[in-house]
């Protein structure tokens, strides 16, 4: 398959694109919104000339923030335009930049290059910085035509992955060798980049970014300050984070056991998906729990077991109020979510078994020893009653964590590096 037979199917599927659209809206109504910028019709006034960011979802935006606020700072003349595909991507860019007038935002229309070439025509950026592996091949083509230079950051291959790209090489060896710099997180990934054929001297090993993360002293008093308010100073809390459909029935099966050597624990359960915030919370009321939601505005108090965090922007907030950090999209085989940011806030972390999207980072934590995987309810609450009961040991796990992240930071200060060197 080429480009031309590409966009050819891409057209013939639009239909079952507008299905897509339909059916997710009918489970989150923020799909049905803001539908002409998904086809770059009715695209917010912008400035133009500056730097374009596309992070598709919540993950990579959250990758994404210290590059986005590192790149404000090195280029304050410059307008930063940030997009993404889904409406939680959506909010999160919105809340994590609200106060900062150089940031703009919209949806990336899909990949026709009609649609491409008028965002391109809209935004006019000096340079495209792609978070991970979001490959587009009409909008990377459009770039290239118009000299726009296109960076791959943070760049991740499987194995799985590349043997996709490989079967439509003659779509993808045009693509990536369009690139203008390829910055992956490991020369193992490097080299399948090259062997799909990218420039071997456009590909370069910068390491994660997702390391280059800091925590901001406030968010960490404004938790001891809501735990004291929440007189929770002296219960034992956990966090089940990022939790996908399947799972919440094991988290809550484990607080049950965990309750049972300690009734004052509380969970903090937190679904990946808001579409799921109600039915999770049903899930818990049904379970026998007495629940509170976040966006209620409760408060919790002694009698509280489970605190469901239905809200948007504090995934860090909820964390940061933990003891002890599980981290979901890992007792289901969806590839797990990001480690490092329990790990950044001094949380021993915990996760089920399922971690393809994070192997080297899981591997780094694991061997350190900052890392415990369990794959079902009783693994799950034996981990965390022991790190209730040890907490000698749950603080050396926490410091093996921060130790990690200290020891794998710089990726972005190269990053940085080879964007500046495109940006002329």
């Amino acid at each position: 398959m080429n480009r031309t037979l590409y966009t050819l199917l891409f057209h013939l599927g639009l239909p079952l694109i507008a299905l897509r659209l339909w059916l997710r809206a009918r489970k989150a109504p923020a799909y049905a919104q803001r539908i002409g910028e998904r086809f770059a019709r009715g695209l917010p006034m912008m400035q133009q000339g500056g730097i374009w960011v596309h992070a598709v979802s919540v993950g990579e935006s959250i990758a994404a923030a210290p590059m986005v606020r590192a790149l404000l700072a090195r280029y304050p003349h410059l307008p930063l335009t940030i997009t993404c595909m889904t409406p939680t991507g959506s909010e999160r860019i919105r809340s994590m930049f609200a106060n900062e007038p150089r940031v703009q935002h919209c949806y990336l229309p899909y990949d026709f290059p009609w649609a491409a070439a008028r965002f391109l025509d809209h935004v006019r950026p000096k340079i495209g910085v792609i978070m991970e592996t979001e490959l587009w091949p009409n909008h990377i083509h459009q770039c290239a035509k118009r000299g726009i230079p296109t960076v791959l950051a943070n760049a991740r291959l499987s194995e799985r992955s590349a043997r996709g790209y490989a079967k439509f090489a003659r779509l993808t060896r045009p693509m990536l060798a369009e690139m203008s710099l390829i910055a992956v997180q490991t020369e193992t990934e490097a080299q399948r980049f090259r062997d799909l054929g990218a420039h071997p001297e456009c590909v370069q090993v910068t390491g994660s970014i997702k390391f280059d993360l800091t925590v901001d002293p406030q968010l960490l008093s404004r938790a001891a300050r809501q735990r004291a308010d929440w007189q929770t100073l002296d219960r034992p809390v956990w966090i089940a984070a990022s939790t996908h459909a399947g799972e919440d029935e094991v988290v809550l099966s484990a607080h049950r056991q965990v309750l049972a050597h300690h009734p004052d624990a509380l969970l903090i359960l937190v679904p990946r998906h808001p579409e799921r915030f109600d039915s999770v919370y049903e899930l818990v009321r049904q379970q026998g729990f007495t629940g509170v939601r976040r966006s209620s505005g409760e408060p919790v108090t002694r009698e509280t077991a489970v605190l469901v965090g239905d809200t948007m922007g504090e995934l860090l907030f909820l964390y940061a109020l933990a003891d002890i950090a599980f981290v979901g999209g890992s007792l289901v085989p969806n590839g797990g979510h990001n480690l490092l940011e329990p790990a950044a806030l001094d949380k021993p972390v915990l996760s089920g078994p399922h971690l393809f999207n994070f192997l080297e980072i899981a591997a780094l934590l694991r061997n350190a020893g900052a890392l415990k995987e369990s794959s079902d309810a009783v693994g799950l609450a034996a981990a965390v009653q022991g790190l209730i009961e040890q907490p000698d040991q749950a603080k050396a796990m926490a410091d093996a964590g921060l130790a990690v992240i200290k020891a794998n930071q710089g990726a972005l200060s190269k990053l940085l590096d080879g964007i500046g060197g495109l940006l002329r």
